[in-house]
């Protein structure tokens, strides 16, 4: 039978949805990504913030019209959403099967063959007791790049943030079975790791009793095979001089950072439940960029949380001019129930909301365009990803898959995907950069 996987949400979601994609694979099941010729049509969902839950329904309204134009039997939902409204999905969406939460995902095949026999499945439970380690996947990125989920859950607690309650506690995976997997996935010929968890920095401390990030780098750039490691999500409570000392002086390590910030006055950021202040999120970057020069630097920030005036946005703007941040994105609040902030006076509405949210963008945007300019005349490194009209496109170390810009530049002789080109920087936009191939690069 074949099944089409439809996965939302974030790149840990996307891990999920392979180690489930390679599951079925191995019971016998194909894949395919038309979901008009598929038997079952499997949604991991998104449950975070409103507009992904909005998705994540309409998705699910969309595939399960393929029960009727289509060969679809089974509709399945699993990921946060199943698991933030497991009781209420199947009652109210009857097109679905099955709904599986986050801590089942594993039993993807067996809940298939229950479905196949006329049984309507939920199944949830202690979203702690899955497996974390040896986490056999079909990888569902370009070749040459691959997520790679070094942790599940979060104990932070932010005040906004529903995934604790979605993921469970933060469990490190063993060192040794990541170590194994980067070396499958470089042997496979991936070249760049993108290292991911809820919060990456913590990486270690609740299995080894110490924070093991800085082992973790040091020990998968040993792997042959790979050239870069990147590193998102790494929030700036435990961002040490250790972490810092090591992507300076490894070279396969990009000299660039996630550091999800959301907020530059210490009144929101206390209302948040972040475990920082301005003036400690200041002294990190001046350290980075001290230690790094080269370090490419990208945050989110959230407008409109309950309690912000306008003293408090305009410390948000005035913060992103003073430090020009490389990459930025800018996320409004979700009021979302079941969470802290739900229930905090002064909610700001959705009109102010917005307008907060283009001031910081555009102020952004003029910032990026600087920085993409300064870089007209060098020669970068960049991993290619396309070829289209006459034209490769690829990314810098500056650029993460699927978030940052591109590198759009020309070549006299043809190049390969996934591999690696010198470019000259020769024009830029507010995004993105162009360029001529120098040569194509080699070691």
């Amino acid at each position: 039978m074949n099944v089409a996987m439809i996965s939302l949400g974030c790149a840990k979601n996307q891990v999920d949805s392979e180690v489930m994609m390679k599951l079925l694979k191995d019971g016998k099941y194909k894949t395919t990504e038309n979901p008009y010729l598929a038997d079952i049509i499997i949604i991991n969902t998104c449950g975070f913030i409103e507009k992904a839950k909005q998705e994540s329904i309409d998705t699910i309204i969309e595939m399960g019209q393929y029960k009727n134009v289509g060969k679809c039997k089974l509709l399945i939902a699993t990921g946060c959403l199943s698991e933030r409204y497991k009781d209420v999905l199947l009652k109210e969406m009857p097109e679905l099967d099955a709904v599986i939460g986050t801590g089942d995902y594993k039993s993807i095949v067996s809940v298939i063959e229950k479905c196949l026999k006329g049984d309507k499945i939920i199944l949830y439970g202690n979203q702690e007791k899955i497996s974390i380690d040896k986490m056999n996947r079909l990888i569902s990125t370009k070749k040459h790049t691959a997520y790679l989920k070094i942790a599940e859950g979060c104990d932070n607690r932010c005040t906004y943030c529903i995934i604790p309650s979605l993921r469970g506690r933060y469990r490190s995976r063993n060192c040794d079975e990541i170590l194994a997997e980067a070396q499958w996935l470089a042997s496979n010929g991936v070249k760049e790791l993108v290292l991911i968890a809820q919060d990456t920095t913590v990486y270690g401390k609740d299995l080894y009793n110490k924070l093991m990030l800085p082992n973790l780098l040091k020990s998968i750039a040993k792997i042959e095979g790979i050239e870069w490691i990147r590193l998102l999500y790494a929030y700036p409570d435990e961002f040490n001089d250790e972490l810092i000392e090591i992507i300076a002086k490894e070279e396969k390590i990009c000299k660039y950072v996630d550091i999800p910030i959301q907020h530059a006055s210490n009144k929101i950021l206390k209302l948040m439940g972040r475990n920082t202040s301005k003036e400690k999120i200041n002294d990190l970057i001046t350290k980075l960029r001290k230690k790094i020069p080269d370090i490419t630097i990208r945050t989110t920030f959230i407008v409109g949380f309950p309690g912000e005036d306008d003293n408090d946005f305009e410390e948000l703007v005035d913060f992103i001019n003073q430090v020009k941040f490389d990459r930025m994105g800018v996320f409004t609040y979700s009021r979302e129930e079941d969470t802290p902030a739900y229930k905090l006076p002064n909610q700001i509405d959705e009109e102010t909301k917005l307008k907060r949210q283009d001031i910081l963008m555009c102020t952004q945007m003029n910032i990026s365009l600087k920085k993409n300019l300064s870089l007209i005349g060098r020669t970068m490194k960049v991993l290619i990803e396309n070829y289209i009209d006459d034209q490769y496109i690829g990314r810098t170390y500056r650029d993460a898959p699927e978030i940052d810009g591109f590198v759009y530049f020309t070549s006299d002789k043809d190049l390969e995907i996934g591999e690696f080109a010198n470019v000259l920087i020769t024009d830029a936009t507010d995004y993105d950069l162009l360029g001529e191939c120098e040569y194509e690069y080699s070691k």
